[in-house]
């Protein structure tokens, strides 16, 4: 059975990725794949806990290395018993952020050290990834402004703009320095348009993993 694939979406807040992934997952389906749509923090019974700890609570009990780690012991719970058996019976696995998101928040936004954070995932996570990243870009300002129109604030989201100007220049640097992995989604449009950006984007890729497919399969040597 061929290994299902593994796409994340990420951006700062009010990016439009809960509305993007739900979105591609249709999309996927009609296609006839299946298509498991999952979310971090969160995405498993006990990571959905954990999101209710981190996201709910008082700023003050939980500092950026506290943070880090109940989304690392998250991300474990989510990856054990979601990501990894929906992959291994061929689904595909589209994500609401996930790790580059502790890296933008964490790391760039509070400054936890990324060496911290790579050790973190490593025991959390192992050898593992994405196969694409799908980053939706807008103005910090403007995310938040569509966050706060929602009505509801997140630990997040009540954080100061320069919190928020760090996080959204981290997602470019997490960009920059894998272009392999992830793609940048200009999302100031309308949902239509940033939809057909998304599926363009994982077009090209599915294109791509065909072609690499095509090649290995060519390279085998016919064995009568």
């Amino acid at each position: 059975m061929t290994r299902g694939r593994f796409i994340t979406l990420e951006g700062g807040e009010g990016a439009g990725k809960s509305t993007q992934a739900k979105r591609l997952a249709e999309t996927l389906r009609r296609r006839g794949l299946e298509v498991i749509e999952t979310r971090e923090p969160g995405g498993a019974d006990g990571a959905e806990r954990l999101r209710d700890v981190l996201l709910d609570a008082p700023k003050e009990w939980w500092d950026p290395v506290g943070e880090a780690l109940l989304l690392a012991a998250a991300r474990r719970n989510h990856l054990q018993h979601t990501i990894r058996p929906a992959l291994d019976r061929g689904a595909w696995v589209i994500c609401d952020r996930f790790a580059d998101s502790t890296m933008a928040y964490q790391g760039h936004g509070h400054g936890v050290p990324e060496g911290t954070l790579e050790t973190l995932y490593d025991v959390a996570a192992g050898p593992f990834g994405p196969d694409l990243t799908l980053i939706l870009d807008v103005p910090a300002e403007t995310g938040l402004a569509r966050a706060a129109s929602r009505g509801t604030v997140n630990r997040f989201e009540a954080l100061d703009r320069a919190f928020h100007l760090r996080v959204h220049l981290g997602f470019h640097d997490i960009a920059a320095r894998e272009p392999e992995r992830c793609m940048l989604i200009d999302a100031l449009a309308d949902q239509d348009t940033v939809a057909s950006r998304v599926l363009a984007a994982v077009d090209a890729r599915i294109a791509e993993w065909a072609a690499d497919a095509d090649a290995v399969d060519g390279s085998q040597p016919v064995v009568e």
